[in-house]
């Protein structure tokens, strides 16, 4: 059978429009099918049908054992959450969703690399596996447990992936640094952990072990624009450290992590057909970009989007986090639809069928929230039947609920400006109507 040259790739064809990129660094190797992508185990131990395919069932075995099946997309954060039971007690971040001033906050570079915990002899990943680092790497250490992330640099992650996997302690290690950035067992505030990471490891430590830089966001403005100059460089986002907070265990509110996520629009294509719950309705749309480039787009769709798609032709929004080096959207989520009065003459009939125009309305209500207008969606089934209803008024969010025949309880959260507002607006709607309210 063939096999991938160490550095190189190759494209194989599958399911989705554009081929499946198969690639081996330093002996990890990766498929770009989400079957590879959303499993939860270690990244060299992960394979695929592809990867079989191509190198053979027998080679694919002997590399990575018995590795476990791949796990739902849908399951990946509660399978991270997971890994405290028997990883190292580690502090995990949320995620910045625009309803906290982060003013004096202390913000610093996120960093693709692999999150490594020193628990003052050996160091650990995430799962509580052993990263074999030379004895030369790990000199100078403190025997206090450090948290912090192994990094090769920025666009790096499988370099830096395929060497610490592995078990040679080889000179590869000369490339990594430790960007140690707290240290869990000492008590007091963040400020005070620096402080004592600072005195800990001297002013005459190895040039690969670093203190990550942090500095104080001073306002949005400030916030955007650090986040616009570490994407630009390539990088992943900024994490955000509550002034004055305690390490805490598991995810906190007092450490977020910030990315940019952009909007873009894409025509339909194509419907693929959906399999597991989904079976018999919509799996994902198959969409181009007005370059030519297209992908595929399976998430963020409601029940009833669903069962009525937007049809071949039409326009949608999707919002998207990064381009990968071929030009494709990563982490692709569906938003709204519209359909263009030439892409529908184009791609419909001159007289559509009823049910197709009431799929269309149905889908032009879902996609439109028109500020100050209350929306209400409701939950009946066995015992339960619940109400939840929904208002945008500037830059202001409020939500009632609780049980029907109830004036329940509301809540309103105010947001930077009005379009941040819709987005946090839209974001529910599509949770309650994937948890099966309806609108009425």
């Amino acid at each position: 059978m063939p096999d991938i040259p160490d550095g190189q790739s190759v494209e194989m064809k599958g399911s989705a429009a554009q081929p499946y990129v198969l690639r081996n660094v330093g002996g990890v190797y990766s498929c770009s099918c989400p079957a590879w992508r959303n499993q939860s185990i270690a990244i060299e131990k992960r394979t695929c049908k592809h990867l079989k395919k191509y190198r053979g069932e027998a080679a694919e075995l002997a590399r990575v054992g018995s590795a476990a099946p791949p796990k739902r997309a849908a399951d990946a954060d509660s399978e991270e959450d997971a890994t405290q039971a028997k990883g190292p007690p580690l502090l995990l971040a949320q995620t910045w969703t625009n309803d906290v001033d982060l003013a004096g906050w202390w913000m610093s570079e996120k960093l693709d690399g692999v999150r490594a915990f020193w628990d003052g002899k050996r160091l650990l990943s995430r799962l509580g596996n052993v990263l074999h680092a030379p004895d030369w790497f790990v000199e100078g250490l403190p025997d206090t447990p450090l948290d912090g992330e192994l990094w090769l640099g920025r666009k790096s992650f499988q370099r830096t992936v395929s060497i610490v996997r592995r078990q040679d302690k080889s000179d590869h290690w000369k490339e990594i640094s430790y960007q140690i950035f707290d240290a869990p067992a000492q008590e007091g505030s963040f400020e005070e952990r620096m402080e004592f990471l600072r005195d800990a490891l001297g002013g005459n430590r190895a040039r690969h072990l670093q203190l990550h830089a942090h500095e104080r966001c001073q306002d949005a403005e400030h916030l955007r624009r650090e986040l616009a100059r570490i994407e630009a460089m390539g990088g992943e986002g900024l994490m955000l450290r509550q002034p004055g907070s305690k390490y805490e265990i598991g995810r906190s509110t007092t450490l977020l992590k910030v990315k940019t996520f952009h909007d873009a629009e894409a025509t339909v294509v194509d419907h693929q057909a959906g399999s597991g719950r989904h079976k018999g309705r919509l799996g994902a749309l198959v969409v181009q970009l007005a370059d030519g480039t297209q992908f595929s787009v399976g998430t963020g769709f409601s029940d009833s989007l669903r069962e009525n798609p937007p049809p071949v032709g039409s326009t949608i929004t999707f919002r998207y986090q990064e381009l990968s080096d071929r030009g494709v959207p990563r982490f692709p989520s569906f938003v709204r639809a519209r359909a263009s009065p030439a892409s529908r003459s184009a791609a419909l009939p001159a007289a559509p069928p009823a049910a197709t125009l009431k799929g269309a309305r149905q889908m032009a209500d879902t996609a439109s929230s028109s500020a100050g207008a209350t929306r209400r969606f409701e939950f009946v089934e066995g015992k339960s039947a619940k109400f939840w209803e929904i208002s945008t008024t500037d830059s202001a969010v409020t939500v009632r609920f609780g049980r029907i025949g109830t004036n329940g309880q509301t809540q309103t959260k105010s947001f930077a400006d009005a379009a941040a507002a819709q987005r946090h607006a839209d974001k529910l709607i599509e949770e309650k109507t994937g948890k099966g309210y309806v609108e009425k």
